[in-house]
């Protein structure tokens, strides 16, 4: 079983992050050049949820599963979800259901077999292959925890004005 804690305190610590930008006054902040607005990072994770989520019921069916991130990069698709989630409160309200979801497939659904079970995966980063190799679905589901949630957790406190990141990390 994976103790989703760690997976629950990112989704809240990504969750409490975007609500602080979007209660700062500043209705869209400007990100820096290149990268995304609270928004695209929001529907970005959206993107990860699902493809997460999906490979977590495929491998709990028996199915094979993959797991491939380039449509969670996608500009046109991270707009379409937006327009479909209704902007930032309907994709935290996403995000909140997805990682309830996901916390709720991984932690006592899964047997050891299927979290050790090998998922064919290519991650992506700024047209960078970070990995291209077959990861336990165990991995996938600890990286959301340790390194994707946290990632877009600090990208998002990056776009509150000169010192409100550090106050909303406190």
């Amino acid at each position: 079983m994976v103790d989703t804690a760690p997976l629950r305190d990112a989704y809240r610590a990504l969750l409490d992050a975007a609500a602080t930008v979007a209660d700062s006054g500043d209705a869209n902040p400007v990100p820096p050049a290149g990268e995304w607005n609270a928004d695209q990072i929001l529907a970005h994770v959206t993107i990860v949820n699902a493809a997460t989520i999906a490979a977590v019921s495929s491998v709990a069916s028996g199915a094979n599963a993959t797991y491939d991130n380039r449509m969670a990069l996608d500009t046109w698709t991270i707009d379409r979800i937006i327009a479909r989630a209704g902007g930032n409160a309907g994709l935290r309200d996403r995000i909140r259901l997805q990682g309830d979801a996901l916390c709720g497939l991984a932690g006592p659904m899964l047997s050891e077999a299927e979290l050790d079970a090998p998922v064919p995966t290519l991650l992506l980063s700024n047209d960078t292959v970070l990995v291209d190799q077959l990861v336990p679905l165990r991995d996938l589901i600890t990286g959301l925890a340790q390194v994707e949630l946290p990632g877009h957790t600090k990208q998002l406190l990056a776009l509150l004005p000169e010192g409100g990141g550090a106050e909303a990390a406190t």
